[in-house]
């Protein structure tokens, strides 16, 4: 139960839920056993006067007699039936308190789940797949609910009931009563040797789940590949392959959870005939009466539901356990990138390096080797290098996705762990290299960054990004829906919109990561030419394996493993006839041909 303590703090905010559902409980159990002893009094008042009743055949006092005994028996009755309905009405208050306050941790779960993971950095999400997140935040807080709302429902209803029933059947007859229990101390040693088993299989199925929903997430993100290269029938195989090792794995938790009830069932028809047996002995002995023993049948076959219930709730406290372990595994996650300072200020744009260097923590691979770079408020950096080089590095770097392994980072002369992060990012545009947009419409995803900018600001974010005219040819405009990830967008449509999203801002930092791979070269140099009045007083930086993209910046920079080899303007390093020189005649060539 130690994973399941994190919930006492969400037991403790909805004390009142709690304490209402077990004051319910009780009260519609002593409801349901309080019938039981108007049973006794009815049987036994029949039979005390039943001899009675054939003594009399034939006279009046018999039918005065058979009066009384179906005005009593009618009074027993209705008062049976008074009781039920009160034992339905209060265990409708139950479900009304104990069932609803599962609902609201649930969702209280789901949002804390959810915030924590977007406090989390970008290496977390390097490391795990979204189809383990997407499991956590919903199989596994599905499977802690039943905890908390059914399980622990049942927990008091057998708890009320099992104390309400002993302590009375201990009073009639305390002998009577250790015999029909003596089958119980087998079910607590069965459930024990069974429950280590339950939460085994219960983590192995999770971690199966988390598998299966992962590749379906995969599949179907990547179902243009699928289909382009034919393989619906291998990515079906391997789904079926996944799909039967989670039905194995639940099957293996179905046999167990198959023990319990037949096993429960035959112990309670042992309790069954004992009762009767010595409760034969106690009528001849003359300290019970038949009566009794219909109360004590009753008792026993009251005790079943609950003991049914007790293994049913073992089976899904042991699976809340380990579907808990997961998500408190994860929530024990804690971001590493937070503010010293906490600063919150309007940056200039002054950016420096300092000896800066970073190994990536999942794959160890060192991206930046003593960089060193100043740039000027306003100025714009054109970074240069082939794949793997480090430019998308820097990017996340000045974005605080990851800190520096050493060395240091400052804007504006104050280290980049002094600010704000949200403060400080809202200042930034950033164009990702690998452009990610949302399902919505086109206005609603250039908007995004900043809700309250107005239609006309929208509008000339899509003319610098060259993507009006496309825009107005849709058939709704601005209000087209894009689908997931922008799939009804052609490659360069998707990153013209993700430039839009970007400058709409008027950041004070604007970074442009590859963001034109996928545009020809005419809508380059309008995106180019737009770019320029836009990175004007705005400190730029453009990221690219295009030369042409760097004709705009000021000051460029060729990063090869990690470090500078080349730095200056464009004349500069075409005069120098070193590795800028070369990648440009390269590219030059390529465009001619």
């Amino acid at each position: 139960m130690k994973n399941l303590a994190y919930l006492n703090k969400y037991l403790l905010k909805y004390k009142w839920y709690l304490i209402l559902g077990t004051l319910f409980t009780l009260i519609s159990n002593v409801f349901g056993v309080v019938p039981a002893q108007v049973v006794r009094h009815a049987l036994d008042l029949v039979k005390e006067n039943i001899d009675i009743y054939f003594m009399y055949s034939g006279t009046q006092v018999q039918k005065s007699m058979y009066d009384v005994f179906i005005y009593s028996l009618s009074v027993y009755g209705f008062l049976i039936l008074g009781m039920a309905i009160l034992k339905g009405l209060f265990l409708f208050l139950v479900r009304q308190t104990l069932i609803v306050m599962s609902r609201h941790i649930e969702y209280d779960m789901k949002n804390e789940i959810f915030q924590h993971y977007q406090t989390l950095p970008l290496s977390f999400y390097r490391q795990h797949s979204t189809g383990d997140l997407m499991t956590r935040v919903s199989e596994d807080v599905g499977k802690v609910r039943m905890y908390i709302g059914p399980s622990i429902m049942y927990l008091l209803n057998m708890v009320t009931l099992v104390v309400l029933i002993l302590s009375y059947m201990f009073s009639v007859n305390a002998r009577l009563t250790w015999w029909v229990l003596l089958p119980m101390p087998i079910l607590s040693l069965s459930i024990f040797m069974v429950s280590s088993r339950v939460n085994q299989r219960s983590a192995l199925i999770q971690k199966s789940l988390s598998k299966l929903s992962n590749y379906v997430q995969e599949a179907f993100s990547g179902i243009r590949v699928l289909k382009a290269f034919a393989m619906e029938n291998s990515s079906w195989e391997r789904f079926k392959v996944e799909s039967d090792m989670y039905r194995d794995k639940q099957l293996d938790l179905t046999k167990i959870d198959a023990m319990f009830f037949p096993l429960i069932m035959f112990l309670i028809g042992l309790s069954t005939v004992i009762c009767v047996f010595v409760g034969g002995q106690e009528i001849i002995a003359g300290t019970l009466t038949p009566g009794n023993i219909t109360e004590f049948i009753m008792y026993v076959f009251m005790l079943t539901w609950p003991l049914i219930a007790l293994g049913w709730t073992t089976s899904q406290i042991q699976q809340a356990a380990a579907s808990q372990e997961r998500i408190n595994e994860y929530l024990a996650i804690k971001n590493d990138i937070v503010s010293e300072v906490n600063l919150k200020a309007d940056i200039e744009g002054a950016i420096s390096f300092e000896n800066v260097n970073f190994t990536y923590p999942d794959s160890g691979i060192h991206a930046l080797k003593n960089f060193n770079l100043e740039i000027a408020p306003g100025e714009s950096v054109a970074i240069l290098g082939t794949t793997g080089s480090g430019k998308s590095t820097l990017a996340n770097l000045l974005l605080r996705m990851y800190d520096t392994s050493t060395g240091d980072i400052s804007i504006d002369h104050r280290n980049i762990k002094d600010y704000n992060i949200q403060n400080l990012r809202s200042q930034m545009g950033y164009v990702p290299q690998d452009v990610f947009l949302f399902s919505d419409s086109i206005a609603n995803n250039i908007r995004f960054g900043s809700p309250e900018i107005k239609e006309e600001a929208i509008f000339q974010a899509a003319k610098d990004a060259d993507l009006y005219q496309n825009i107005i040819e849709f058939e709704n405009g601005f209000d087209t829906e894009i689908g997931e990830r922008g799939v009804t967008l052609s490659g360069g449509q998707k990153q013209r919109l993700s430039i839009a999203r970007a400058i709409v801002r008027e950041p004070k930092i604007l970074i442009l990561d590859d963001c034109l791979s996928a545009v020809d070269t005419n809508t380059e140099n309008i995106i180019l030419g737009n770019l320029e009045r836009i990175m004007q007083d705005r400190t730029s930086i453009i990221i690219s394996h295009r030369v042409s993209s760097a004709k705009l910046a000021q000051n460029i920079i060729v990063l090869d493993e990690g470090a500078i080899v080349e730095e200056g303007s464009h004349e500069d390093l075409m005069a120098k006839n070193g590795i800028y020189k070369e990648l440009y005649d390269k590219q030059l060539s390529t465009e001619e041909a």
